[in-house]
């Protein structure tokens, strides 16, 4: 279930180019989020050359212009975080993916005024913008780069208050499972259950759409963001971390 999870959700956040180096994918994106410029090394396990394979994405993603960041789960090879810690690599966001195993227990939202595209338009890109004030117009054109050319089914939701937009974000559904993306609600307007309202759009969306159960990932230090998943059914399945190396 967590390899299964974890192909769904690298397949639902693609990056503009990815590597397979002996079973290792490499992600690269302009640089924009960790989950689309990091290694991921899933599918072997085999720690003989790991110093070796260790250097060559090193290599890689300095010929890229851009740090090396491994992303690290608790199914990876074992010794892994180690041999990167050694290196002198930091750790950075401790997360978790959640699991939603039915969307059937799932209550209908209050708030429907949602709208929803199958794409990142240049409107939903600019409220997004606004929601979201830290993204550059560089990580939104990389936005809408890595979700235009996608071939699994995206809904890209803004939820409103009357005529003003409150919150917004993403579903990707694959299979029958629907992943959770890039939720955020304005400044001005958290604290007053949007963001509860906008997944439950989401979920209603992705129900009609065939899925059947939902993950997401999460900081592990967003007690807030931790208390709303748990009441709408999520729980942890498995964590995960980063590791990073800056350019020298």
């Amino acid at each position: 279930m967590q390899l299964q999870i974890e192909e769904y959700s690298l397949n639902a956040w693609p990056a503009l180019q990815t590597l397979v180096y002996d079973g290792w994918l490499l992600r690269f994106a302009d640089g924009y989020t960790k989950r689309s410029n990091s290694v991921n090394a899933l599918y072997n396990r085999d720690e003989e050359r790991l110093e070796r394979k260790i250097a060559k994405c090193e290599e890689l993603y300095a010929k890229a212009g851009l740090p090396t960041v491994f992303k690290v789960t608790s199914f990876g090879p074992p010794s892994l975080d180690r041999g990167l810690e050694s290196r002198g690599y930091t750790l950075v966001d401790p997360s978790c993916n959640m699991f939603l195993e039915d969307l059937d227990g799932s209550a209908k939202p209050l708030l429907t005024d949602a709208e929803v595209f199958a794409a990142p338009t240049s409107a939903w890109l600019e409220t997004l913008a606004r929601l979201n004030p830290k993204l550059s117009e560089h990580d939104l054109a990389v936005t809408a780069k890595m979700l235009s050319g996608t071939v699994l089914q995206t809904g890209c939701f803004t939820l409103y208050e009357g005529a003003v937009p409150v919150a917004c974000g993403i579903g990707v559904i694959e299979d029958h499972m629907v992943g959770l993306f890039d939720i955020v609600t304005s400044e001005q307007h958290r604290n007053r259950g949007y963001g509860e309202q906008l997944i439950r759009n989401i979920l209603r969306w992705a129900k009609e759409n065939g899925a059947t159960q939902s993950y997401l990932q999460v900081l592990q230090h967003n007690p807030p963001a931790h208390r709303l998943y748990e009441k709408l059914g999520y729980r942890q399945i498995y964590s995960y971390w980063y590791r990073v190396k800056r350019l020298k």
